[in-house]
């Protein structure tokens, strides 16, 4: 595996609460990201006061600075607007107050029953390939399967480990034309919802965030930018998006879901997406048993 397809940052190991960057100094106070987060839900201020139960008097009082807010005003406003923990905390450092929500890596101990289940959907998804990704779809784990297809596609050695822990951005590696897209022979309907999950990230963290970094280099790609304005009108009438990967006489036909953690209390745990492949016919079901009868197993040692 070439590392084109890694992050341009190296990412730290996280314990604690998440330090201050560039994306968290993005408001430069609580007003303009109070006003930011009311305007992107759609919220008036007579309907956040409703919901908050704030008075409409107050809330005007702190998107024109007026007003300071107390940590446990930031947090109620932050869990009626819906704004993510990441931001939440961006909020709240904006406002003066140290973060309230932790950012560790999954090698915590306290993350070790999330580690665990993460695991087990892994290798329940066997014969057929599932990954965990993080918000910006840096890969975090693969199952066997999953590492299996990359180095088939990529031509990788059998044995050759899978970088992971952010190691490769999966993203990248589907887009770019010296990545995974030559296999891909529907990629110019797979970019548009790849780009939609990263400009939502983006839109979350404002300009010159890594988000936006990130969807800036993908739309950059050669064809990006044309395929995601052109609609395909002669697209099948199915009730998902199938991702097609085409190498050789190998043809499949895949769906995927997206999962996510429930009442997540930590940025990582918050963030995590499990991206599960189900085969969309029978012959490319078949293909991935044949693969895992041949290499005598479902699931690799992760």
């Amino acid at each position: 595996m070439t590392s084109a397809y890694a992050p341009q940052r190296v990412v730290p190991q996280r314990t604690g609460h998440a330090p201050a960057t560039h994306e968290q100094r993005y408001f430069s106070d609580f007003a303009s990201a109070l006003r930011y987060w009311r305007e992107k839900r759609g919220f008036t201020q007579l309907r956040l006061s409703t919901e908050s139960g704030i008075s409409q008097r107050h809330i005007s009082f702190l998107e024109s600075g007026r007003s300071q807010p107390s940590k446990e005003m930031v947090l109620k406003l932050g869990i009626v607007l819906d704004v993510p923990l990441r931001q939440r905390n961006v909020m709240l450092l904006a406002a003066g107050f140290a973060p309230a929500y932790q950012e560790r890596n999954l090698s915590d101990p306290e993350l070790h029953s999330v580690k665990q289940a993460l695991d087990f959907m892994l290798q329940q998804q066997a014969p057929y390939p599932a990954l965990v990704v993080d918000r910006l779809w840096n890969l975090v784990m693969p199952n066997g399967p999953a590492a299996t297809m990359i180095r088939w596609l990529l031509g990788m050695p059998e044995q050759q480990p899978i970088p992971r822990d952010g190691q490769i951005n999966v993203a990248r590696l589907m887009l770019d034309p010296a990545g995974l897209r030559p296999y891909i022979p529907n990629w110019k309907e797979v970019c548009g919802d790849m780009l939609h999950w990263i400009q939502r990230e983006a839109m979350s963290d404002g300009p010159g965030s890594e988000a936006t970094r990130l969807l800036e280099e993908l739309t950059a790609f050669d064809g990006i930018a044309m395929a995601t304005r052109t609609p395909n009108l002669d697209a099948r009438a199915l009730p998902f998006l199938p991702v097609t990967l085409k190498k050789g006489n190998v043809s499949l036909n895949l769906f995927t879901t997206i999962a996510t953690l429930g009442t997540p209390h930590d940025v990582t745990v918050h963030e995590l997406r499990i991206e599960s492949f189900f085969p969309a016919d029978a012959a490319t079901a078949e293909w991935f048993k044949a693969v895992a009868a041949a290499n005598g197993r479902i699931s690799e040692n992760m």
